[in-house]
């Protein structure tokens, strides 16, 4: 498809990448009231779904992103929006990400898409849904296009599409952007629930002998895949899981409407994470490059009425490229 034009224009501090990126979950007030349900998974743990229901035949999958939950400002408002709009939205929080740590040594990473294929087939055996679309967010929007892609030729009819947003489809150098100095206070704030939640693993399973020392050094993302992710989740080296994590090169293969909107201003995107050969040769897949925008902002303004560009946007790509009919 050809890279489509945005429309998104915000006032001037919003078009400050980092101003954008913290206002939303500083300033914003956004809370969703959820009806939790609680599955067992195959390998005997649990994922809590957070479902906002209002009696529609379609659902909305919403998929956080790293270290979030059903509670993110993000995923709140789009819930509250789609909601609004006639459709019933469901929350996968990721394993370890529900407020209540998961049973097992292992939790989530950017390409675990077999939880996702799980928790969408759940939906689909256990509940009577006409439709079902994905929207993921960062990490989440890495899950939901690697999905729609990888498992192309299994997934059902009932699964018409996705949005993703913000989302760094190329691990390998989008890492690389991370490190630099622009982007050291987010490392830190992930940095402090992420190296908790690998403490409290080792705590649990003593036979995971993890070097607290080398965690406690830790200042990339790469430090803690060697620690953690590589060894928990079978990967060879955090080279080896860029690779096979990553949504990029299963965007040819995606065969139903999707769209993915990155800000050209996101600093945590490297220019690999704009795939505009990938969208201009596909039939299905749409890319979106906002001027502004940040990571996962897309504020407009302090007026709360005009800060739901991203919503709306979500919104208009369902009902014009999925073609579900909204209120």
């Amino acid at each position: 498809m050809p890279i489509l034009e945005s429309d998104f224009s915000p006032t001037l501090p919003f078009k400050n990448s980092h101003f954008n990126t913290m206002y939303r979950p500083l300033f914003m007030k956004d809370v969703c009231n959820y009806q939790r349900k609680r599955i067992t998974t195959w390998d005997a743990d649990f994922i809590d779904l957070d479902f906002s229901q209002v009696g529609s035949k379609n659902l909305v999958l919403l998929i956080h992103g790293l270290e979030g939950s059903s509670e993110s400002k993000y995923i709140a408002s789009t819930s509250n929006h789609l909601n609004k709009k006639g459709l019933d939205t469901v929350c996968f929080n990721l394993r370890s990400c529900s407020g209540e740590d998961n049973l097992l040594l292992a939790t989530y990473h950017s390409g675990k898409t077999e939880d996702l294929d799980f928790v969408v087939n759940h939906l689909l055996e256990n509940y009577n849904y006409d439709t079902v679309s994905i929207v993921g967010f960062s990490l989440g929007g890495n899950l939901t296009l690697k999905y729609l892609g990888e498992y192309e030729q299994t997934l059902s009819t009932k699964i018409k599409g996705g949005i993703a947003i913000s989302v760094p489809i190329d691990i390998a150098s989008a890492e690389v952007e991370m490190e630099k100095l622009k982007n050291k206070l987010y490392i830190e704030l992930f940095f402090k629930t992420m190296k908790n939640k690998v403490l409290e693993k080792a705590h649990k399973f003593p036979e995971y002998n993890l070097d607290k020392d080398k965690l406690f050094k830790a200042t990339k993302f790469k430090h803690l895949e060697h620690l953690y992710t590589v060894p928990i989740f079978g990967f060879k080296s955090p080279e080896d899981y860029w690779e096979k994590a990553s949504a990029k090169p299963y965007l040819s293969k995606i065969d139903r409407p999707t769209l993915l909107i990155n800000a050209k201003d996101d600093t945590f995107l490297s220019e690999e994470c704009y795939p505009r050969k990938e969208a201009i040769q596909s039939t299905n897949f749409h890319l979106e490059i906002p001027d502004y925008g940040g990571h996962c902002g897309f504020m407009s303004s302090f007026k709360p009425q005009e800060n739901k560009w991203l919503e709306l946007r979500i919104a208009r790509f369902i009902e014009e490229n999925i073609h579900i009919e909204l209120s």
